[in-house]
């Protein structure tokens, strides 16, 4: 897997903190820093995502994949599934993240409470990278609920 990361401020007076990835698969995603009110060229112009936040989508989207996969090869009618994530960073440097909770909405036709809740666990027990390694340094919670549509 590659990446390429550029800063698109590296000229002008206000040069801010944005930032271009470049994906192997050919995808371009836009980062931003926050504004710094103190010390404005230190800080962003809100124009994208701060990079952590693409870390916690990244992981959502990683389970979230990873969820409705296994439910699929269970032959389980799913039909959506959302999660929604809330975290708590650490205060001092690294911010790494302390605290992830993460809460599923699956939709579908009869998809039984328990293969949910075994999906969440393969998940992050076994195949989701993202979450796996974010539960190094952070608590990681999860709760779900099932709407049969």
């Amino acid at each position: 897997m590659e990446c390429t990361v550029s800063w698109t401020g590296a000229t002008g007076a206000r040069s801010g903190m944005g930032f271009i990835a470049e994906t192997g698969s050919g995808h371009v995603l836009v980062m931003d820093g926050a504004p710094d009110t103190a010390k404005p060229e230190n800080g962003g112009q809100n124009l994208a995502p701060r990079p952590m936040e693409t870390v916690l989508a990244g992981t959502g989207g990683c389970t979230a994949y990873d969820v409705v996969l296994i439910l699929k090869r269970g032959r389980h009618d799913v039909r959506g599934c959302s999660v929604k994530l809330s975290s708590e960073r650490a205060a001092e440097d690294p911010k790494v993240f302390t605290k992830i909770h993460m809460h599923f909405t699956v939709t579908g036709k009869g998809v039984p409470a328990n293969a949910v809740e075994r999906a969440i666990k393969m998940s992050h027990d076994k195949y989701c990278s993202a979450s796996i390694m974010l539960g190094k340094t952070a608590e990681i919670t999860t709760s779900f609920e099932v709407l049969d549509v």
